[in-house]
């Protein structure tokens, strides 16, 4: 199915989107957002494994400067991008960036809404809002901190500062850098590893990632009572005693 900005592909065990507004270097318009949040209900209902990447080469050269630009206080307060992030950020299964080219403001801050991130020689990814009169108010400020530290995260923020693809994987906001040719097979690789696992613990895991730091370790702990409690978990330490008896 094709949405006039999203592309999206559909498998059993993931979803493959595709940010595709090539006139405007898939610049996040209210369009796209709108996409997102249905993307979010359907994978909130069956979730599976997104992969989220961008056509042409770009990931997402940032928000729409033109619908940015009229947009007044009451657009702020309404949180237009923040809440479609924040959906993404907290889909049950795991949420995998394929960064290729440029992830610049609201871009890269969809791209650290993501679970894991891959990019390439030719990303670029960063914050540039304080040029533009603004700051980046779609998660940069507390998910950043999370993925590069407090101090490299104050730097880039301030700055404007754009990493480059060496940079990026160096300061831990990349997982890896593929040819842009291997980027997707490379994205669909690491979800073959995630999907090997038992979906549950998965999705357990993930939310005792995201849990808020008061909450563990009991988070940790109800989670796994669940867990013992599910026959996947004794059908897979039974098929794991049986392979090692048979060594």
């Amino acid at each position: 199915m094709t949405d006039a900005s999203l592309r999206i592909e559909r498998f059993a065990d993931r979803v493959v989107a595709t940010l595709d507004r090539p006139a405007v270097r898939n610049a996040i318009d209210q369009a796209l957002i709108d996409a997102l949040h249905a993307l979010c209900t359907e994978l909130e209902e069956d979730p599976r494994i997104l992969i989220l990447t961008g056509a042409g080469g770009i990931f997402a050269s940032g928000a729409d400067i033109a619908q940015l630009r009229a947009r007044r206080a009451e657009d702020a307060l309404a949180g237009i991008n923040t809440h479609a992030f924040r959906r993404i950020r907290r889909l049950p299964m795991p949420v995998i960036a394929a960064i290729d080219g440029y992830a610049l403001g609201g871009g890269a801050e969809l791209a650290y809404a993501a679970d894991l991130r891959l990019g390439t020689p030719r990303t670029r990814i960063g914050n540039p809002e304080t040029g533009l009169g603004i700051l980046a108010a779609a998660g940069a400020t507390w998910r950043l901190p999370q993925i590069v530290g407090e101090a490299r995260a104050t730097e880039l923020l301030l700055t404007g500062r754009v990493l480059d693809a060496q940079d990026a994987l160096a300061w831990g906001m990349l997982g890896s850098v593929h040819e842009p040719e291997e980027l997707l097979p490379a994205a669909h690789a690491l979800a073959d590893r995630i999907a090997q696992n038992d979906p549950l613990a998965t999705r357990a895991t993930k939310t005792a990632l995201l849990a808020p730091a008061d909450r563990h370790p009991e988070i940790e702990l109800e989670l796994q009572a669940e867990l013992f409690e599910s026959p996947e978990k004794h059908r897979r330490m039974t098929a794991f005693l049986e392979r090692r008896k048979n060594r």
